[in-house]
Parts: structure tokens; sequence; C-alpha cells
């Protein structure tokens, strides 16, 4: 019983010195690039081409018509282009865990890529065939995909990943979510695709990521915890496991599978609604739910839509101001890089409440700095500094951690739901941001960054109190942390019969070995 108890302090200790092999280096690389990469090109690229669509919109219209199309539909109609990504999304996230439990992580993924593919082909074709609902349909059936690709490609990675390096590997998820946008800065710009003789390929060059990972994703294998705790294939399981850990790495991993699965007792994947009545993982999903409305909330979006009005106060020339931008895009891709790194090192909540805090001072300067911004010749220099001051902060806290924290705090039979819950709070709050944002913008002005740095100062607080560190823990562990705040009184005798299963679980283990 002494070496089943301290075998993880041994191996918590020494681990974080290991680098991931290149089976899942490379895994990480072919679930991102049709996952969270998707999301972040769709809504990157978008941008360049709004002159362009409207154009078309007009010549369409007049086309069919015979007449001028109104301006109030006209914005009526881009609107609905750009926020429809937004429901699709929604629809995406409300699907993904179920696809996740039905076709497997990993079958779940490849199929999502036919969406994307079908996305793609009919934006392709809306220009030339005259039809802009084939545009609509394409920037649905996009954000269906993204949603999908957000909810499964965590819950995909948590579960490969060993857990000394699962922080280093879940941030994958962020680096292709950054990536995708710098991509799409990129590929967007004039000389590029972001033309008018080029826009419709711009849309329908997401086919590409998508027919990336049906290439390259069938060569590794399904999530050993899947395969093992919802399918019941040991063997399987064993394989991946030495596939993703090598030979000599897997039975450590294999043990603490076994472990989950014991402890589960044959517990099937729960549904959504189910974790809302389940008193043993309250305080994971209140967790989850205010980390993810944090993230959306936070001003990352005030940060972009005045960063243009800052560079221009700077003395950047506006045709100049797209490749400044770039410059925003290369801020978060470095973070989430810099994330990746640290993670694993100083754990996962001195980076996101020190992210949040950081937040919260350059909301405050910001403030301060846009309300003098001609005052003095070297204030619009200063709020620059601040636009990517908080962009870095946000990449090196809740970018990157939100997601991370959200497949660790639940047990296999509760992450599916977890995540389709934290997928709907995000895109509800980031189309509720989308249509509420230019009104708080004309009402407050510059000191809309109060109401963020408000919302960020009591999301470092919650953190703070609430949340344990999770860096090296094992997800039954993790799920010990919370039992006190869970359970209150009873906490005492849920760690009873935890000790007691757990003994149950060891003679298991000492017997299958």
């Amino acid at each position: 019983m002494l070496r089943m108890e301290h075998q993880p302090l041994l191996r918590g200790s020494s681990s974080p010195c290991k680098l991931p092999s290149w089976t899942l280096f490379l895994a990480v690389c072919a679930v991102g690039i049709g996952g969270t990469f998707q999301y972040g090109y769709n809504v990157s690229i978008i941008n360049a081409p709004t002159q362009h669509i409207h154009k078309f919109l007009n010549e369409t219209w007049s086309s069919r018509y015979h007449k001028e199309l109104n301006p109030d539909l006209l914005t009526f109609l881009w609107s609905v282009i750009a926020s429809i990504f937004s429901l699709g999304g929604l629809c995406g996230a409300l699907i993904g865990g179920s696809m996740a439990i039905r076709l497997g992580r990993k079958g779940a993924l490849l199929m999502n890529n036919v969406i994307a593919i079908l996305a793609s082909i009919l934006m392709g074709i809306s220009f030339p065939t005259g039809l802009f609902e084939l545009l609509i349909a394409g920037r649905f059936l996009i954000g269906i995909n993204s949603g999908i690709g957000l909810c499964v490609q965590p819950l995909y990675i948590g579960e490969f990943a060993p857990k000394h390096l699962r922080g280093g590997l879940a941030m994958g998820t962020s680096i292709f979510l950054t990536g995708g946008i710098l991509t799409g800065q990129i590929i967007g710009l004039r000389e590029l695709l972001g033309g008018e003789k080029h826009w419709p390929l711009l849309l329908s060059s997401s086919c590409i990521p998508a027919l990336a990972q049906l290439l390259f994703l069938p060569w590794f294998p399904e999530s050993p915890r899947y395969l093992l705790i919802d399918r019941g294939d040991e063997l399987s399981c064993a394989k991946a496991l030495k596939r993703f850990h090598g030979s000599s790495e897997y039975r450590r991993e294999m043990e603490d599978i076994q472990r989950e699965c014991f402890a589960l007792d044959g517990e099937k994947p729960k549904k959504p609604w189910q974790l809302f009545t389940d008193r043993g993982v309250r305080w994971q999903l209140i967790t989850v739910i205010v980390m993810t409305m944090g993230q959306q909330l936070s001003g990352i979006n005030a940060i972009y839509f005045y960063a243009t009005y800052v560079f221009e106060q700077a003395g950047i020339l506006t045709e100049k101001i797209p490749y400044v931008t770039l410059g925003t895009g290369v801020c978060e891709c470095v973070t989430a890089l810099s994330c990746g790194l640290l993670i694993d090192y100083v754990g996962r909540r001195y980076l996101i409440i020190g992210g949040y805090l950081l937040m919260t001072l350059w909301c405050t300067v910001l403030t301060f700095s846009l309300t003098y911004q001609e005052l003095y010749s070297w204030v619009p220099y200063m709020s620059m500094t601040c636009v990517f001051a908080f962009i870095l902060s946000f990449g090196l806290g809740p970018g990157g951690i939100t997601n991370t924290l959200t497949a660790e705090l639940f047990v296999q039979s509760s992450r599916p739901a977890a995540y389709m819950i934290a997928g709907t709070v995000s895109w509800i709050s980031f189309f509720t941001v989308g249509m509420l944002f230019p009104f708080i913008v004309n009402g407050l002005k510059q000191y809309c960054f109060v109401v963020f740095l408000l919302e960020c100062f009591f999301v470092a607080a919650f953190i703070f109190l609430i949340i344990p560190e999770t860096k090296n823990k094992s997800f039954l562990e993790i799920k010990k942390e919370f039992h006190k705040l869970n359970y209150g009184r009873n906490a005492r005798k849920k760690e009873t019969e935890l000790y007691e299963r757990r003994q149950l679980q060891d003679e298991f283990l000492k017997i299958s070995a």
C-alpha cells in the first residue's frame, strides 16, 4: 500500500523534465489543424472581404430584383452573414459532446471535416452562381464545424496526454486557435486572397485544413480513456497507450485509467442537464461557467475594436494598419506558445490569476490614456503599448488556461457534457458581446474598460478562492479536491468512502498485474 501511495508523488516530481514523444506532438498537430485552427481562421478571414461582400450583395440584389438594395437591408444581410457563424457554433457545441460519445473523439473530428468541406464548397460557389444565400448557409455550416472542433479537440488531447504533460499538450488548443487567427490575417491581405477577385477563394480555403486532418489524423489511435472506460476495450486501450507513450511508459497511464474506470463503476456518460443536478460536480460546473464567461467578457473584443483608433492616433497610416494588426496576431501566438511551455512548470492557478490581474491593470491604464489621448504627444504610444500588453496578458492567462482546466476538472463520465455546457456558454457569450458591445462602446466610450477591469478582477478573485492547483494531478485527485466544496459537512464521510474504494482499486490492480 505504501508503494502505491507514494508512486504518484515520485512520478510527479520527475516527470516535468521529460518532453513529449514525437507521436504525442504530431497527434496534437493532426488534431489541431482541423480543430481550433478552423475556428481562429474563420473568425479572422471574414474581416478582409467586408467591402467586396457588400458589393456582391448590392450587385446580386440589383440583377435579381432590378432595384437598388436598401442600405438598412444591406446592413441586415451583412449582420446575418457575420453572426450566423455564432449560431452555427452554438449548434456545434450542443452536438459535439454527443458525437464524441457515439463516434469516439477521433471519429467525431474526422466526421466534422465533412461539414467543413461542404461549407467551403457553398461559400466558394456563392459568387459565381450569384446566390448570397449559399454564403449564409456556408457560414452557418463552418460555424457548426468550429463549435464541434472547440468541444472535441481539447477533450481528445486531454484524454491521451500524460498528466505531467497534460497542460502543455492541451495548450495545443490555444496555439492552433491563435495560429488560425494569424494565418487568416495574413491570407486575408489584399496582396494575397483579400482582393476583390479572390475573396471567394479566401472563404472556401477552409477546406485545406479539413483535408489535411482527413489525411493525417487516421494514422493516430482513438483516445485510450474512451476505449477502456466508454467501450470497455482493454486491448485497444493498451495498444493506443503504447502508440502514444511508448512500450516502457504506457503501464503507468494504463494504471491511472484503470483506477478511474474502477472508481466510475460502469457509470454511463452523463447528459448536460444531469450535471446541473449532480452535487458531486456542482462547483466544477460553476467554475467552468464563470471561467468561460470571464474569457468572453474580459474586454478582448473591446481591445480589438479600439486597436484601429489607437494605431491611427499613434500616427500610423490607415492603409498600413492591417499590417500593424498582424502584430496582435503574432502576440497571441507568442503568448500561447509561452503558456504551453510554462503551464506544467508554473501551474495553472498562477498563470490564469496573473493574466486576469494584469488585464485589470492594463484596462485601468488604457482608460486613462484614452481619456487624455490628445493632452500629451506620448500618450497615444502608451495606449498602443497597452493594447499589445493586454493581448499578451490574455494569451498567458484566460486565453490559454480555460480550455485546459475544463478538461481537468471532470472525470470521464462528465467530461463530454461539461464541454457541451462550456461551449454553449462560450458561444452565447460571444454572440451577446457581439450584439451589445457597440451599444456599450457608444454609451460609455473609453470608460467601457472600467466594466471590463471589474469583471477581470472578479474572475481572478473567484479563481483564487475556489480553484485548486491541478498540475501533475490525476482526474480523480482533482475531483477529491472539490469534495469539501461540493459536500460541505458530509465531505468527511465521502472522503472515507473514497479511501475505502481506493484500497479496493489498489487490490484490484495488484491482482490484475
